[in-house]
């Protein structure tokens, strides 16, 4: 299983790339495993403003829907299309199979995230 080094990662299976101030953010290979076939997205609009911590959609697949949680607070400013091909989040989750982009209004709870190695040590890996 794959853990990039780059990202931050959420107990609730979530990671977070930065890029400046944008957070690009999407599910762990950990969690799109756990699901198995994803088929559908729901993720807020663009201008949406979350907290770090509020859901901000869910995924749904074959076995189950999981909620998705704002790893930061911010505002969302994309939103992959996924729904278009779904898979894409089995199949690159953290390349193509991004979920949503924000523009961070406090950097400083990125500090609050894990590291690959807390998040392996989190799934007992």
């Amino acid at each position: 299983m794959n853990f990039p080094e780059d990202l931050k990662y959420t107990k609730d299976h979530e990671w977070v790339r930065v890029d400046g101030t944008t957070a690009i953010v999407g599910i762990t290979e950990h969690a799109q495993s756990e699901l198995g076939d994803v088929v559908y997205v729901d993720v807020p609009d663009a201008a949406a403003t979350v907290a770090a911590g509020d859901s901000v959609g869910t995924i749904e697949a074959v076995k189950t829907v999981a909620d998705i949680y704002s790893p930061v607070s911010g505002t969302i400013t994309d939103v992959n299309a996924v729904n278009d091909g779904p898979d894409i989040v089995n199949r690159d989750p953290y390349g193509d199979g991004w979920l949503l982009k924000m523009t961070m209004s406090n950097p400083a709870e990125l500090d609050g995230l894990m590291s690959a190695s807390d998040y392996k040590a989190l799934i007992g890996q």
